[in-house]
């Protein structure tokens, strides 16, 4: 790879690195490869920006590509700062108002169920993400409190899911291995990584530059909340750009947070809250008995091995607190028994799980699990005496 010219423009210095990343690895989607490159450039603006995104390179299975691509973001990133065998101490001192650009290798080996020792790391990047959350430590020798800076951007790169706390605050590339027909250059560090520098000494010269305008841009957002925070400087560099980069940016931003949202994993306590819902069908209320064995009916659900006897009432009861939705004495036309009641669940329905039809989130689905000689008791629309209790 020859020295590239010095670009004339943001747009086609992004275009140059653009072309240098998709020289040597092969991304997920041109949305991947875009965003990526958005990334790196942010990386060199950090002191401009409100929150810290982190870039995480995951995949299936060894050999996808995500250490050669975590060579190539080394090389055109800020300052990097990689973290491999790293002291958390040894992090946290390099972190300073102009951070450096964290780097992590086989992170799942940091966040994995059989990590240990990485608490403090952990937390570090879990805080790292928003401004003004520095780490707290005691000084025995100066006898007195240290804040210590955690901001900055971190690019980690392993097999397998990273936890939610990360991968919420992230841009996620999900790497795969090369299919017939893709090849990639080579890469040979001493050869192509001061090219790559080159291109790195290019966008902080033109960054760095205009710092105060980074700080101060607002760039409309097609996503909001969290994912706009992490979003932002991504869009905010493109918008700096311009040219084609601002609609690149926005289409990335929603391709990638669309594949997020395809391959989340829900949380235990919001699958009983999905499943609440399909167990109701259009019944008013149901015995808590009921409503254990219609959760425990589904077998593609985890309810049956939840625990050595399956899924419990007092577990039901626990879990279902936590969304302020209780059990109560109901009478029902066979007489009275702890149960649940429809219109208890409506509001935790409508904030964490909203049917895919708004209108349709009373009748969600009219065809109930029926559990082969069980009876379903019929429940009148209005019960005859509501007291509360528990499950």
């Amino acid at each position: 790879m020859t020295n590239p010219q010095p670009a004339t423009t943001g747009a086609a210095l992004l275009d140059a690195l653009l072309a240098a990343l998709t020289r040597y690895v092969i991304l997920p989607s041109p949305q991947a490869a875009d965003a990526v490159a958005l990334w790196i450039a942010a990386t060199h603006a950090q002191p401009a920006w409100a929150h810290a995104p982190r870039l995480v390179i995951r995949a299936p299975e060894k050999r996808c590509g995500k250490s050669r691509l975590l060579d190539v973001v080394e090389a055109t990133c800020h300052n990097p700062f990689i973290t491999v065998n790293s002291s958390p101490a040894a992090v946290y001192r390099s972190i300073s108002e102009d951070p450096p650009t964290m780097l992590v290798d086989e992170a799942d080996t940091i966040f994995g169920p059989k990590a240990d020792g990485n608490e403090d790391l952990r937390g570090l990047l879990n805080a790292g993400h928003q401004r003004n959350r520095p780490a707290k430590r005691y000084d025995a020798a100066m006898n007195r409190v240290e804040s210590i800076p955690t901001f900055a951007m971190a690019a980690l790169a392993g097999i397998g899911a990273m936890p939610d706390t990360i991968e919420d605050r992230a841009v996620v590339i999900r790497m795969r291995r090369r299919g017939p027909g893709e090849s990639v250059a080579p890469f040979r560090h001493k050869r192509d990584r001061p090219v790559l520098r080159d291109i790195a000494d290019q966008l902080a010269a033109w960054l760095r530059a205009d710092l105060p305008t980074l700080e101060t841009a607002e760039p409309s957002m097609p996503v909001e909340d969290r994912a706009a925070d992490t979003w932002e400087p991504l869009v905010a560099v493109a918008d700096h750009a311009g040219g084609h980069w601002p609609d690149r940016a926005r289409a990335a931003v929603l391709a990638l947070t669309a594949e997020a949202d395809d391959h989340q994993e829900t949380s235990t306590r919001l699958r009983l809250l999905t499943d609440c819902r399909t167990a109701f069908g259009t019944d008013t209320a149901l015995p808590t008995a009921v409503l254990l064995d219609r959760l425990k009916a589904d077998p593609e659900a985890p309810w049956v091995d939840y625990g050595p006897s399956g899924l419990t009432a007092m577990k039901l009861g626990a879990m279902l607190r936590e969304y302020d939705i209780r059990s109560a004495n109901v009478r029902f036309p066979g007489g009275q028994a702890k149960g649940f009641k429809r219109a208890d669940f409506a509001d935790a329905w409508a904030r964490y799980c909203p049917a895919d039809d708004p209108a349709d989130e009373t009748t969600v689905r009219a065809t109930v699990l029926t559990l082969p000689g069980a009876a379903v008791p019929a429940v009148p629309a209005v019960p005859a005496q509501v007291s509360p209790g528990t499950a």
